[in-house]
């Protein structure tokens, strides 16, 4: 490819042609401010004017994210002229914008305030005439606040990439904004409540539907026993929010916190990801040896069951019956817990704390059974951590409790994209392959979006097919459904990345996530996580072993099928 060689504040850059002033920067590691650029999600847009930059050749200032390099150009970035203009471009923006910070979810962590502090702002320069329009709380899982949005159209990029369009802009000039079509409340859409949405967003437009004060209630409500446990993504993320470096492992600093939230036991939720797999490889294994609907696509994340309900409800039979790690946990603590300790399930209350919006409308669907009381997000419990003045980052680490503590590297790398597919292939090698069979499957690992491999297990050939962020999941399908391609095990996860990148993670400001790849950082550690965990099978789990012995009995037995398996909805195109 032809390089070429421009200059940015006087520094000197080599660079492909046809690359953009902005990537050109970031080559260099100089830091251009944006609000509708976002790496992965929206590119070579130029609509906020925040990036706006002097270039050689050009008649006035060009977009950073759009204008291409061309030889010897010269592009400087913070004259009076540039930051007069984005200091004006800001202004014109807050004019339009509630300025309700105080009590925004994005106070002290939004895009468009850190900005005006840095330009010197002046937020009324050119009025007020902001949006009337109600919030639209009608979605479990996420909130619409127009009020707040700048018409970036990140979210609309993102619900784009993820093969939905569930949002768009609506009327024209003045008159645009954000909505689904025809002004539809989300709840009565095809959004799949993965969240993707919300993380795009750089301001307070979008949020999820909050259980904060439910779980506060229940903490001091004396006829109340609250357990909270965590999904295996968050020990690598929630220390974003508190400022420490990404990727970090905070299992113990998480726990602890939590149990100073209140008289509360706190549970690892790895040991119903081994539990799954040890229910989903079973169902692999005979659906295999007796002619089955194959592929079978895992059922842990649901936004790709609702995705797959909606937009291929031909597929919903090739679907696992296996409910989620999180729904197997809160059945299994409101009937074997409760009835182990005599506690009344009316008066047990599960928290769960996840990494994704869409597990609040899966706690919600009336196939699960109702055993989730609340779900919340690592954001979610960031702020219970801070509003209850805990210092995180010093507080000495604590361990999950009893009997729900230890688990297997196989159920921490679930937070992975592939670590579900690779959890199960370890089981079933062993199964089919005997006590030699491999522990890594490292074909499976990493972020590209669709991943294929072809094993041995024992004398049985399977091919598999990891896929992560909906696009990419609709390409894998459109591929089984031409016959292209003949998978025996699918694993999809809605999110690109995996849990580790999901809807409800802490929220990164634009010059991290266009400079860093978060999504490897934080899968490394539990990547690292499970390397160093002596148990690295789900079948070698002592909770989950105890749990079939005391309780289930067997993989896919008659109990462990009544309580841990669900059934699907071929909605099509109907809510």
């Amino acid at each position: 490819m032809k390089m070429v060689n421009i200059t940015i504040n006087g520094i000197p850059v080599e660079i492909e042609e046809g690359a953009t002033v902005l990537q050109a920067a970031q080559k260099a590691g100089i830091y251009i401010p944006t609000l509708c650029y976002l790496k992965d999600v929206q590119e070579c847009v130029g609509s906020c004017r925040i990036c706006l930059v002097e270039a050689t050749g050009a008649r006035g200032l060009v977009a950073a994210c759009s204008y291409p390099v061309s030889e010897g150009m010269e592009v400087k970035t913070n004259t009076p002229r540039v930051r007069k203009s984005r200091k004006t471009s800001l202004e014109l923006i807050l004019s339009t914008h509630n300025k309700k910070c105080l009590s925004c979810v994005r106070s002290m962590n939004c895009e468009l305030q850190k900005l005006s502090l840095e330009y010197n702002c002046e937020e009324d320069r050119f009025g007020t005439d902001v949006r009337t329009d109600p919030k639209d709380t009608s979605s479990l899982s996420i909130v619409r606040d127009n009020s707040k949005c700048i018409m970036c159209t990140r979210c609309v990029a993102a619900c784009k990439h993820q093969a939905v369009g569930a949002i768009g802009p609506i009327n024209r000039g003045y008159a645009v904004h954000i909505a689904s079509p025809f002004d539809t409340p989300l709840a009565y859409t095809t959004c799949v409540n993965c969240g993707q949405c919300i993380v795009a967003c750089p301001v307070g437009a979008l949020y999820e539907n909050s259980s904060v004060a439910d779980v506060w209630g229940a903490i001091v409500d004396p006829n109340k026993q609250v357990v909270f446990f965590t999904a295996p993504s968050v020990r690598a993320t929630l220390g974003e929010a508190f400022d420490m470096p990404v990727g970090t492992n905070c299992e113990g600093k998480m726990v602890a916190a939590i149990k100073q939230l209140g008289d509360v036991k706190c549970f690892n939720m790895d040991v119903t990801a081994d539990l799954t797999i040890m229910e989903e490889a079973t169902e692999l294994l005979t659906r295999v040896t007796t002619g089955g609907t194959l592929p079978m696509f895992t059922s842990c994340c649901p936004g790709w069951v609702k995705y797959l309900e909606h937009y291929y409800p031909e597929f919903t039979d090739n679907l696992s019956t296996c409910k989620s790690p999180q729904e197997m946990f809160s059945a299994t603590l409101k009937t074997y817990y409760c009835e182990k300790n005599g506690i009344d399930p009316k008066n047990l209350y599960v928290v769960s704390v996840i990494p994704c919006t869409a597990k609040k409308y899966e706690a919600k669907r009336e196939e699960i059974g109702g055993y989730t009381d609340a779900a919340i997000t690592t954001r979610e419990l960031a702020k219970m951590i801070k509003e209850a003045g805990i210092n995180f980052t010093s507080i000495p680490d604590a361990k999950f409790d009893d009997p729900f503590e230890i688990a297997t590297g196989a159920g921490t790398i679930f937070g992975a994209t592939g670590g579900v597919m690779e959890a199960a292939l370890r089981t079933a090698a062993k199964a089919l392959g005997g006590k030699g069979a491999p522990l890594e499957f490292k074909e499976v690992r990493g972020t590209k979006g669709v991943k294929e491999a072809t094993y041995k297990l024992g004398d049985t050939e399977v091919s598999v097919a990891v896929a992560s962020g909906l696009e990419n999941a609709k390409t894998v399908l459109e591929s089984i459904k031409s016959g292209e391609k003949n998978y025996t095990f699918v694993e999809v996860m809605a999110c690109p990345g995996g849990c580790i990148n999901g809807g409800g993670q802490p929220y990164i400001h634009d010059e991290i996530r266009n400079t860093v790849d978060l999504k490897a950082l934080r899968a490394k550690a539990l990547y690292d996580s499970d390397s160093d965990n002596s148990l690295r099978r789900s079948d070698d789990s002592p909770a989950v072993n105890m749990l079939y012995k005391e309780y289930f009995g067997k993989p896919n037995g008659e109990k462990s099928h009544h309580l841990l398996h669900t059934s699907y909805i071929k909605r099509g195109m109907n809510v």
